[in-house]
């Protein structure tokens, strides 16, 4: 995805876990989706601070995790309910089993981060597990929140 691109559809969810989010639902609120994987280190790294993320700007962001499996050893959605309760993912969690999200994204690592405005266009991207200053402060920019 290149900068100022409207954000895809979210269809395609072998399965919701948490909750189903509908794009009317993300309308007028800045969101950043994150890609992970239930067998990615740097992910399961990165998710307390999303975490944080989620919980500090709870009313001014929405927050999507996509799960994007790298191997077939990803797809058992018992593990995936598993990491996700025991790494607080609360959040609403689209399964990607059949990688059609991931395509509309081209996205091709996992941990990844699309944040976008409130009018649903892409303002940031990253990937790896470094960078959550960064990530933050990119966050900040979008919902006008001025850095101390």
């Amino acid at each position: 995805m290149k900068l100022r691109e409207q954000m895809p559809e979210l269809t395609g969810a072998t399965e919701w876990i948490n909750e189903e989010i509908t794009m009317d639902e993300l309308k007028g609120k800045a969101t950043l989706i994150h890609f992970w994987s239930v067998s990615c280190h740097l992910c399961k790294e990165a998710m307390p601070e999303i975490n944080e993320l989620r919980d500090e700007y709870d009313d001014d962001l929405n927050v999507i995790a996509v799960h994007m499996p790298r191997s077939e050893d990803d797809l058992d959605i018992g593990v995936i309910r598993s990491m996700a309760m025991g790494h607080d993912i609360t959040q609403p969690i689209f399964v990607d089993s059949e990688h059609k999200l991931t395509e509309a994204f081209e996205n091709k690592y996992v941990p990844a981060y699309y944040v976008f405005d409130e009018e649903g266009k892409l303002r940031h991207f990253q990937a790896g597990g470094s960078g959550m200053k960064m990530l933050k402060k990119r966050i900040n920019r979008v919902l006008g929140i001025e850095e101390k």
